[in-house]
């Protein structure tokens, strides 16, 4: 049970753990390649600077501390020197003796008797040990100490000639002030140096970044159907390689998109001949459907629907071939928005379609081809007739409040079948997208090509659509198109 015990409780932290880990490898993912050049840059010239920091500062502050150490002992050895000469002419004038010696707060100890300079500096100062290795072992030695929060250097000389020990104590303050100055100024240049290299970070980051910013908006062209576009020659050797790969894929993808667009026009022309004939024998056979059995008749009406779902196929097999060849022309003419869409759902396959229009909307006019937004509100009461459960209800509102100027008109087609699954409306405009239930489909269901007709005419009048939920959270799709639009001044 103890084992059992101590095995859940390690369990928790090694999730907390790996959480972290998760955590800085997501924020690591979000930072970009531009902002990592300059942390990296900004990164070395900090550490950089700091090394040089630690090692500049602790030279100088050796260098100081020795050549003070060193001028400060041979000073106190002088003055030792020229004290015992005065105590043997004059041994008992000891105060006399270390005023005139113009010594650094000297401090003698002569016959047992202890006599300072400065009452700050007597003999209460000296630490035991640096007293017992002078005056009791008569051994010179130093220490540095501290008096009144000051640091001082501590120098005792024995004078075992006349019984008397020597004691000097040497000013470190300025020594600090010193170091203190040039701490200052190393912190100084080191911020300069870290500012520099986040400079230098920048600048290296936006000429690393740039190729790739070219690349990037090369691919968004390419994207957009401007398969001609290409990346400009580097001088860079290793940039020339990337551009060439690059600029040999597009072409390749070029040469790719045209012969399949080409292919599906071939194909939708070639169809279109036989079609027309089938149509024609269907047409025959259709005015002489009384006079066929009753198996035949249902046969001939199975004929007739293929032939008319065929035949929706390829025309919007030749369209598509249209767009991908760049050979749409937009007929543009102004016209009032609520009308058109009254219009528009009055000839399609549920004609008696509820039809909303905002009041303010009832004055708002399209620039754009009837016949083209006509075949777009056509195929999305289409697609919510086939999977919507045939009850469609179509609005037509604005996105913006009242009080501010309009520049957009929304046609909302609204169904109450399954829905759109989110993670299918990314793509249920693509081309041949039929979704995950395809498979449960009749033979009416569409190849897939109504909602990538709608998306593409849409983008061509410089509008968007999308798919999401029901406004009013009941079960069913809300597709949504959104047109540049203006209102009519009264």
């Amino acid at each position: 049970m103890s084992a059992l015990a101590a095995s859940d409780a390690d369990t928790p932290p090694r999730k907390g753990l790996s959480g972290l880990f998760d955590a800085i490898a997501q924020r690591r993912r979000r930072v970009g390649l531009r902002m990592r050049i300059t942390l990296t840059f900004g990164l070395g010239a900090f550490v950089l600077s700091l090394l040089l920091v630690i090692t500049t500062y602790n030279f100088t502050k050796n260098n100081l501390l020795r050549q003070r150490d060193s001028v400060s002992v041979d000073q106190a050895y002088d003055n030792a020197q020229r004290l015992l000469l005065d105590l043997r002419s004059a041994p008992t004038n000891a105060q006399g003796l270390l005023e005139g010696l113009g010594a650094n707060r000297p401090l003698l100890r002569y016959h047992d008797a202890w006599t300072p300079s400065d009452v700050n500096f007597d003999d209460q100062v000296l630490p035991a040990s640096l007293r017992e290795r002078v005056v009791d072992n008569g051994v010179p030695a130093r220490m540095l100490i501290r008096v009144n929060d000051e640091p001082v250097l501590a120098i005792g000389i024995p004078l075992p000639e006349v019984g008397a020990s020597y004691f000097e104590f040497a000013d470190y303050a300025t020594v600090s002030s010193t170091l203190h100055s040039v701490l200052v100024a190393l912190v100084f240049a080191s911020v300069i140096t870290t500012a520099a290299g986040v400079l230098l970070g920048v600048i290296a980051g936006r000429r690393t970044a740039r190729p790739l910013v070219a690349a990037s908006q090369a691919a968004k062209a390419i994207a957009g159907g401007r398969l001609d576009t290409r990346l400009a020659p580097a001088d860079d050797p290793d940039l020339q390689r990337l551009t060439e790969s690059f600029n040999e894929m597009v072409a390749a993808l070029e040469q790719r998109v045209d012969r399949d667009a080409r292919f599906a026009s071939d194909v939708s022309h070639e169809l279109r001949s036989p079609l027309m004939t089938l149509s024609a024998s269907v047409e025959v056979m259709q005015a002489r459907r009384e006079e066929m059995p009753e198996r035949a008749q249902a046969a001939l009406d199975l004929l007739v629907a293929d032939v008319a779902r065929f035949q929706g196929l390829v025309e919007d097999l030749l369209e598509i071939s249209r767009f991908d060849a760049g050979a749409v022309r937009l007929h543009l003419e102004e016209f009032g928005v609520a009308e058109f869409v009254r219009q528009a759902v009055a000839v399609s396959s549920l004609p008696k379609t509820e039809v909303s229009v905002d009041e303010r909307a009832e004055m708002v006019i399209v620039n754009g081809d009837r016949r083209r937004l006509a075949r777009v509100v056509a195929n999305l009461i289409d697609n919510a007739r086939a999977h919507g459960g045939g009850d469609v209800t179509v609005a037509v509102s604005l996105p913006e409040p009242d009080d501010e100027p309009l520049t957009q008109v929304w046609i909302v087609v609204e169904d109450h079948g399954p829905g759109v699954p989110v993670e299918e409306r990314g793509t249920v405009f693509e081309r041949f997208s039929r979704g995950s239930a395809a498979g449960r489909r009749g033979g009416s269901d569409g190849a897939g090509l109504g909602l990538a007709l709608v998306d593409e005419h849409v983008r061509l009048h410089g509008g968007r659509v999308w798919v999401d939920d029901r406004a009013d959270g009941e079960p069913g799709a809300r597709f949504c198109i959104e047109l540049p639009a203006e209102e009519i001044s009264e």
